[in-house]
């Protein structure tokens, strides 16, 4: 997801009224970072800002990369596999393909801060490059559409009527995100990567409000379809985040079951990105998605 405060679900589910709603990339750059195939496996992460591990207003940390922990770290550890982490916040379908496309805010990111991994050209050129160099790579997951939605949101912040534009234009923005992850899922496996192509769904971040709620899964509708288009499993974040947030005292709410780091600017609420522990059940959840799928390959 961007770095945006308040998540386009939330923000569309309340303007509808809370109802239910090519290209191998060879650039010495990329290139000289993979490097050749050495002794360990490896694991190739891809996406937004929950891959990254983004935190709001987080001051001079930005200046290091290092000091953001996504699940791709994680699964990398608990999965002995090399993680490389190529994710950038604000990260949207149509600017992982390219350099012109819209954008949520990673360019202007990566223009002032680092990312986990150094290239200078698109998200898909360098997971190319980087396949094409890797050939023990064993796991690819990619999150990615949220930050389509934030611009359907942005675009029609000043309509006449911000409901009626939203949901006129959402089933466009689906529309597209099928598309371009169609285009970005068959890319990777025309590299001959043989290994787990995951597609990694989002949560939502009230399970208790049903607009919100629906609006995620219409999301994860289109990720699970485009997954199943190119042979790649789903990691069910959002079933996970579900039953965490399912206890007495969080009643749905994945804010109050502290999956989410708290709103810079109201700890009483939170900010649309994944705490340490959400980050976790992250991990946990894709690395549950692996195992099966290898074991549905034996």
């Amino acid at each position: 997801m961007s770095s945006n405060k308040v998540s386009f679900f939330t923000c569309v589910a309340r303007r509808v009224g809370r109802a239910a709603l090519a290209l191998a990339f060879t650039g010495a750059s990329a290139l000289a970072w993979a490097g050749p195939d050495k002794h360990h496996d490896k694991m190739l992460s891809l996406g937004d800002s929950v891959v990254f591990g983004y935190i709001t207003q987080d001051g001079y940390a930005y200046v290091n990369a290092d000091n953001f922990l996504g699940y791709p770290e994680l699964v990398g550890d608990a999965l002995r596999l090399d993680a490389t982490n190529a994710s950038c916040p604000g990260e949207t379908t149509d600017g992982f393909i390219s350099s012109t496309g819209l954008d949520n805010g990673c360019r202007p990111f990566r223009a002032k801060f680092p990312l986990h991994e150094n290239y200078s050209s698109t998200q898909l050129d360098f997971a190319l490059a980087y396949l094409g160099a890797n050939r023990k790579t064993k796991l690819v997951t990619l999150s990615l559409g949220a930050n389509d939605g934030f611009l359907l949101l942005a675009a029609c912040q000043g309509a006449q009527d911000p409901a009626v534009c939203i949901q006129t234009g959402l089933r466009a923005t689906l529309n597209a995100v099928f598309a371009n992850l169609n285009t970005i899922l068959s890319n990777l496996r025309a590299t001959g990567f043989k290994g787990v192509l995951m597609v990694v769904n989002y949560y939502s971040q009230n399970y208790a409000d049903p607009g919100q709620t629906g609006l995620t899964m219409a999301l994860n509708q289109t990720l699970a379809a485009a997954a199943a288009a190119n042979g790649a499993v789903v990691a069910d974040v959002f079933t996970a985040f579900q039953h965490a947030a399912a206890n007495p005292f969080a009643a749905g709410n994945t804010c109050m079951a502290g999956l989410l780091n708290g709103n810079p600017q109201n700890q009483l609420t939170c900010d649309v990105h994944p705490s340490l522990s959400g980050q976790s059940l992250l991990a946990k959840t894709v690395k549950d998605a692996y195992r099966a799928a290898r074991h549905g390959h034996d």
